[in-house]
């Protein structure tokens, strides 16, 4: 009788209680950067997940990589009573004030790639990343499987210092280092993930250390800019390995022509997943406290498989 009503009263359409119910969830989104290149294609990813679900929206804006901008981004969210917030931190220390604010607001937070800082770790819902020292360990086994024995000198190219990828990263690398003789750090260098500064580096370090024959680079940006700068002293490929990490297309472009390797940190499946995990914590579900997108190497061998990702 109930249905029978209900479906006169809606012209004959026979609504569902899930229907009449139903609730668009608002996910408030302050991102790290709009002008980070790695970040847009993470962004994208959210965007993706938007637009393959009618009952959400997420709403992304840009914190210009200013943790104060980030704080007042999340406060505005907090102030329109959104079901949940999903952060790329500008860096681990604004986690434990967004994370106090949304506990206090009881909203949800989920945060992405930039791992918070294991204390404040209280204070979020889900992290979506990848193993950063996982990462430094693949590229360092990659190095170690090149020299096939022979003598290497590493030059380090560093992200900004005190970023969780960083420190984990070069953790990593240094990890296998460590468990073989024929390998040494020579230098260790913060090149602040740009091209321009990886390349000014390698231009300065290399003619000083006859000996580096490897660069390891904690992105592709840097990697990229070392190895601009040895073709410029003219050295050739075969004399240096150089390994970024990220596979963004740009990198994949230079791959085998310079750049040995890379190692794929997944920007869309980080990107979809914290939109997943935001999603359904907006709906009260559970969610895993951490949610871990794998690290892969990528050899000139697998290039085209890799740009496929990108279309």
């Amino acid at each position: 009788m109930k249905k029978t009503l209900l479906a006169m009263l809606c012209g004959g359409i026979l609504l569902t209680s899930q229907a009449v119910t139903a609730k668009n969830y608002v996910i408030g989104a302050p991102m790290n950067s709009f002008a980070d290149k790695w970040q847009t294609y993470l962004q994208d990813a959210v965007r993706d997940f938007d637009a393959k679900h009618n009952d959400v929206e997420i709403k992304l804006a840009d914190s210009n990589s200013d943790p104060n901008v980030q704080v007042n981004l999340v406060q505005n969210f907090i102030d329109q009573k959104v079901d949940a917030l999903l952060v790329v931190p500008t860096d681990p220390t604004v986690v434990k004030r967004i994370g106090v604010m949304a506990k206090k607001a009881g909203i949800p937070l989920i945060v992405v790639n930039r791992k918070p800082n294991d204390e404040h770790m209280q204070y979020v819902t889900s992290f979506v990343g990848s193993d950063e020292i996982e990462g430094g360990r693949i590229q360092a086994n990659y190095i170690i499987n090149a020299l096939g024995g022979k003598q290497g000198e590493a030059l380090i190219l560093l992200g900004p210092l005190g970023q969780d990828a960083v420190t984990k990263r070069t953790q990593g690398n240094k990890e296998i280092f460590d468990q073989h003789s024929n390998i040494k750090v020579t230098s260790e260098q913060e090149g602040k993930w740009e091209r321009d500064r990886g390349l000014t580096i390698a231009e300065n370090v290399l003619p000083a250390n006859k000996g580096i024959n490897v660069v390891v680079s904690n992105n592709d940006e840097m990697a990229i800019g070392a190895m601009l700068a040895t073709n410029k002293l003219g050295i050739k490929d075969e004399d240096i390995i150089i390994v970024g990490l990220d596979a963004t297309p740009d990198a994949l472009e230079h791959l085998g022509k310079g750049l040995d390797a890379t190692v794929f940190q997944s920007a869309q499946g980080q990107g979809y997943t914290g939109a997943e995990m935001a999603y359904l914590a907006a709906k009260g579900e559970k969610v895993p406290s951490v949610k871990w997108v794998p690290f892969e190497l990528v050899t000139p061998d697998k290039k085209e498989e890799y740009k496929a990702r990108y279309k």
